[in-house]
């Protein structure tokens, strides 16, 4: 039921508030009674009655509306949540990013701007950036979520072949179905096979767990740290720069963050004075559980020589420390001399005592040459962990129920790709080749331009996927930031952002030397458009010492 304003409106009211403000027979004219209201000789008359009547509707609806929201209070509020969750930052997608996207808003709705795209060097995110997927990987997928395609004459005998293997091992022979907490058995048999071909000594395949990317598994392990000791809080050792996933998990799971600065003068390397120096001072403030080292590092690109880990796995023993080494780069090298270790290896070759200590090592089909983010398939392996610890480890992930499958697959046809003589595998090598050598390409690129840039200083980008160059900004620059209250190197990120339409990410999202600035950007633009984002880049810095000096 509704009325009539003078104007044609509709007002819709209840049966409750009409007779609440009028009676049971008001004076508003209703939709029903519309048609006799314009033949009533008192039409004119009721008109001023709506009019007058309206007014006392609006102020009695806004009082119960205040009344209603005063007795309906949320029980959730910023006051009662998790503290850690009000403090943990994930900068790779902070406010930057919530401003690349308003921005990419507005470019679709016609506003004029100095650009015509926004150019995402935030983060690693391959085929957002035009990298093409792989062939093989594509049509296992395919194949695995919709059987018809067996019968497709064009797909690859040795695709189907994969594809069937995983469906044999899926319960009701779906990727639909729940797989085990810990993964597909076939997929944690093919994981282990790989690292026993990388690494040439054995892996036990009830050691993997499959998860949802790498971060899975490392939240998942972290988490069996968070136990206060001698009533002191867990403390995770991570590098500055360090890569985001690791202080937002440490904040959030209220734990001590203890941070190693690398050596930006040494190619961002690994100083064990500095390892020292740093646990020294944590231990005062909490208990020192684990060491978290990148390699290839993310946001540094650097590479550790076979000498640095063996430096630090003797540092970890010492100090009795469960090492997790991320590696989920360790296909993205570029460097000429620069070459990939797994931990696991050299503390093998190391024999022991340190062959025996803990360790995680993790792998993810997001980056590499595969760059399959969105999936989210990745793994751990768990070496000389506790038969009683990995027990609660498996009970704790079992909460989650399983990993996505699709990922699961995805992360099988990496570490079983195709082998020679098989169909697809002359197609697998090619793409995978032209995906590593333009990255190479790229690598270079960046770091050679940044170097040519006033004020800018880049170490080689030797892995991975990022550069990390240092930039000195001048004194106004640095003031007009403070103005803004913004920290210098994020003043400089928005002003690109706002003016070239790149987006990157602030080193203060990582962690830096106090007094030191610098960003992060991905060599991810295909190479024509890495060109132009360079060259933006060089006009935009230009235009800023230009305004700041």
């Amino acid at each position: 039921m509704g009325f009539l304003l003078h104007n044609g409106h509709k007002v819709v009211t209840t049966a409750f508030t009409r007779n609440l403000l009028f009676g049971q027979r008001g004076c508003i004219t209703t939709i029903a009674d519309n048609k006799k209201a314009k033949t009533n000789t008192k039409f004119k008359e009721s008109k001023t009655i709506i009019n007058k009547t309206i007014c006392a509707f609006s102020v009695y609806t806004r009082n119960f509306t205040t009344t209603t929201n005063m007795s309906a209070k949320p029980c959730v509020t910023l006051d009662n949540i998790n503290p850690s969750i009000k403090v943990m930052e994930y900068a790779v997608r902070g406010p930057l990013v919530i401003r690349a996207g308003q921005i990419e808003k507005e470019l679709q709705e016609g506003t004029k701007k100095p650009f015509t795209e926004v150019i995402r060097a935030n983060i690693g995110d391959c085929h957002a950036m035009g990298q093409v997927p792989l062939t093989f990987i594509r049509q296992v997928l395919g194949l695995i979520t919709y059987e018809p395609l067996f019968k497709d004459p064009n797909i690859p005998t040795d695709c189907k072949e994969r594809a069937r293997a995983i469906l044999k091992d899926c319960k009701g022979s779906s990727v639909g179905s729940y797989s085990d907490s810990a993964g597909i058995d076939i997929i944690r048999k093919h994981v282990a096979q790989y690292i026993e071909n990388r690494d040439g000594i054995p892996s036990d395949w009830q050691n993997i767990i499959l998860s949802a990317g790498a971060s899975g598994s490392i939240k998942a392990i972290l988490a069996l740290l968070r136990c206060v000791q001698n009533n002191k809080r867990p403390g995770v050792m991570v590098p500055i720069p360090q890569y985001p996933l690791y202080s937002a998990t440490i904040t959030e799971f209220d734990m001590h963050q203890i941070g190693y600065y690398l050596d930006e003068s040494k190619h961002w390397g690994l100083d064990i004075n500095e390892l020292q120096r740093s646990i020294d001072e944590a231990r005062k403030v909490s208990c020192p559980r684990a060491i978290v080292i990148i390699n290839p590092g993310n946001p540094t690109g650097q590479v550790l020589s076979k000498e640095n880990i063996q430096e630090i796995i003797k540092f970890a023993y010492k100090e009795k420390l469960f090492i997790f080494a991320d590696e989920v780069y360790q296909d993205n090298i570029y460097a000429p001399g620069s070459k990939f270790h797994s931990f696991k290896k050299v503390m093998s070759e190391m024999g022991e005592p340190y062959s025996k200590m803990e360790l995680a090592s993790f792998m993810s089909c997001s980056k590499g040459y595969m760059g399959e983010c969105g999936i989210r398939g990745g793994y751990a392996e768990i070496v000389n962990m506790c038969p009683d610890v990995k027990a609660m480890l498996l009970k704790s992930i079992s909460a989650q129920l399983c990993p996505t499958t699709i990922g699961q697959a995805c992360m099988d046809c990496v570490v079983n790709p195709p082998k020679q003589g098989e169909p697809s595998y002359e197609l697998w090598q090619k793409e995978r080749s032209e995906v590593l050598d333009s990255l190479k390409v790229r690598a270079e690129m960046v770091a050679k331009t940044f170097n040519s840039i006033e004020g800018f200083s880049c170490n080689a980008v030797q892995g991975a996927m990022y550069a990390f160059p240092q930039i000195k900004l001048p004194e106004k620059a640095i003031e007009a930031a403070k103005k803004a209250g913004q920290a210098p190197d994020v003043f400089y990120a928005f002003q690109l952002l706002e003016n070239t339409g790149i987006c990157i990410v602030p080193g203060t999202g990582f962690g830096q030397k106090p007094g030191t600035y610098h960003f992060r950007t991905t060599i991810l633009p295909q190479t024509d458009k890495l060109k132009h984002m360079l060259e933006l880049f060089r006009n935009f810095h230009e235009k800023f010492l230009a305004q700041y000096k």
